[in-house]
């Protein structure tokens, strides 16, 4: 009886002295699917790009690897429009989807549990973003919904005092990092300050500045054929800009699209007919960026020297801004 106590203390140690298996195991089930590929994304700039894929077999798929810290990534099948978004982190994890992807679960991860319990309701209006950071200041979940849906429905100072909350370990998270960026940027085009110089090519692709329309007023619109949004507003800007492009006033077009047909289209079926510039790079152009845009419609009304006047200025408040400044 001793010498077996020895042995299961022995295997036991052994055991226990083994290093903790590391990295993440995604172990995965899809109803109604035997086989084909399931799709790996990684998250960058509102975007997913294939990082890995591989089979489904009888219903079932396996990734594997390491990350850094836990990141939001997709997963789709060959037969899904838009992935289905969730956080891997280093973890045995368990996940559970239907075919289209509208049925969805992440088990054994608590990265997703504050993920996708929030998901369905973090572009609602009202959302408390800063009740969510206060509550998980040390996650990146929390930290990437603020980066997100968040730096263009809060103010500058309202951005910046929630920022804080977030603790000093997140400082090398991609999304405070990008957060950073962007409050940086905000600060860069606050009202009163002077609009950041910039040139991109028309729709003919010969290259146009801003200071191209100093002595005006300039309504930098930002839009794409693809926004529904966009191209509910674009009949408001339409009116306005004929009641003033005689008075000292345009509107100049910068586009986030990614198909010039589209764009050109668009400018056409909507009657646009101010200056367009696009270098056609999507979310990935320099000059939303540069201007802290991170949705749109978005847009900032400069004076003829160039300072920024107003900034979103939409529906009847783009018509009523003009008609103060404009005597």
């Amino acid at each position: 009886m001793k010498q077996l106590s020895l042995i299961v203390l022995t295997i036991f140690a052994f055991i226990s002295c083994q290093p903790s298996p590391k990295g993440y195991t995604i172990h995965g089930e899809i109803a109604g699917v035997n086989e084909g590929l399931v799709y790996l994304k990684t998250f960058r700039n509102k975007m997913f790009f294939n990082v890995d894929s591989t089979e489904i077999k009888e219903g079932k798929f396996t990734f594997s690897g390491e990350v850094d810290q836990p990141l939001l990534f997709g997963l789709a099948t060959e037969t899904m429009r838009y992935p289905n978004q969730f956080f891997i982190e280093n973890r045995p994890m368990q996940i559970k989807m239907n075919e289209d992807g509208s049925q969805f679960t992440v088990l054994n991860s608590p990265a997703n549990d504050i993920f996708l319990g929030n998901e369905a309701h973090i572009q609602e209006d009202g959302f408390n973003i800063d009740s969510l950071v206060s509550k998980y200041p040390d996650s990146p979940v929390a930290a990437f919904y603020l980066y997100r849906y968040f730096t263009y429905r809060l103010t500058l100072d309202q951005l910046k005092a929630t920022r804080t909350k977030l603790v000093p370990a997140l400082a090398n998270s991609p999304y405070v990092v990008d957060l950073d960026g962007i409050i940086k940027q905000l600060e860069n085009v606050e009202i009163g300050k002077i609009a950041p110089e910039f040139s991109l090519p028309d729709t003919a692709g010969v290259a146009v500045s801003l200071s191209d329309f100093r002595g005006k007023y300039v309504l930098i619109d930002f839009w794409a054929a693809w926004c529904p949004p966009c191209r509910r507003e674009n009949p408001n800007v339409v009116n306005t800009f004929q009641a003033y492009k005689d008075k000292g006033f345009t509107v100049l077009g910068i586009s986030l699209d990614y198909n010039k047909q589209s764009w050109l289209k668009a400018i056409s079926d909507d009657q646009l007919t101010w200056t367009h510039l696009s270098d056609l790079k999507y979310w990935d152009s320099e000059i939303p960026a540069l201007y802290g845009v991170r949705g749109i419609p978005a847009n900032i009304l400069i004076d003829p020297n160039g300072v920024i006047q107003a900034k979103n200025i939409t529906g009847e408040e783009l018509p009523n801004t003009l008609k103060e400044l404009i005597k």
